[in-house]
C-alpha cells in the first residue's frame, strides 16, 4: 500500500522478499464437468486447485462484507473492515497495512462508484492488482534460476 497512485498496481510495490507462506495447498482432484455440475458450489473436498483458491477469495470477501440496509443490495466491505481485511489477510504482501490513511487511500481507488464500501468487482480489482505483480517477480525468479543452470 505504497500509494502507488493507479489502481491496480499501487498497492503491491511493497511485497516482501520471500512473499511470505502461503498455506498449505489443497490435494490435486479433478473431476469431470457433470460432476462439477452435480456437486455446485462449495464442495471444496473435491476442488481443483483453481476452484479452491477462487472458494476461498469469495469466502474471505464473505468474512469481511456485509449487507447494506435490506436483503436486496449486493454485500459490501465498509472502511473499517476493509482496513481489518488488509491488516489481518495482506500483511505478507502489502506494505502499510496497519496505516489507516494509505488504507483509505486505497479504499479510494478501488471503490469506483464512490459508495464508500468495497463491492465484489472492486475487491476483485485488488486482488487482481496483488496478483500480476507477484505472477511477475515470479517468472522473474523463475527465468534467473534457468539462467544459473
Amino acid at each position: 500500500m505504497d500509494g502507488g497512485g493507479q489502481k491496480g498496481q499501487g498497492g503491491t510495490r511493497g511485497t516482501r522478499e520471500a512473499l511470505g507462506k502461503p498455506g498449505p495447498a489443497p490435494p490435486r482432484r479433478s473431476r469431470s464437468r457433470e460432476a462439477t455440475a452435480r456437486a455446485g458450489p462449495g464442495t471444496m473436498a473435491e476442488c481443483t486447485e483453481l476452484e479452491w483458491a477462487v472458494q476461498v477469495l469469495v469466502n474471505n470477501f464473505d468474512k469481511y462484507s456485509s449487507r447494506c440496509c435490506c436483503c436486496k443490495n449486493p454485500r459490501r466491505i465498509s472502511k473499517k473492515d476493509f482496513r481489518k481485511m488488509l491488516s489481518r489477510e495482506l500483511n505478507h504482501m502489502l506494505t502499510d497495512t496497519g496505516n489507516r490513511r494509505a488504507a483509505d487511500k486505497l479504499i479510494c481507488d478501488l471503490d469506483e462508484n464512490k459508495d464508500g464500501r468495497i463491492s465484489f468487482e472492486e475487491y476483485w480489482t485488488l486482488i487482481g492488482g496483488i496478483a500480476s505483480p507477484i505472477a511477475q517477480i515470479i517468472r522473474q525468479q523463475e527465468q534467473s534460476v534457468k539462467h544459473t543452470k
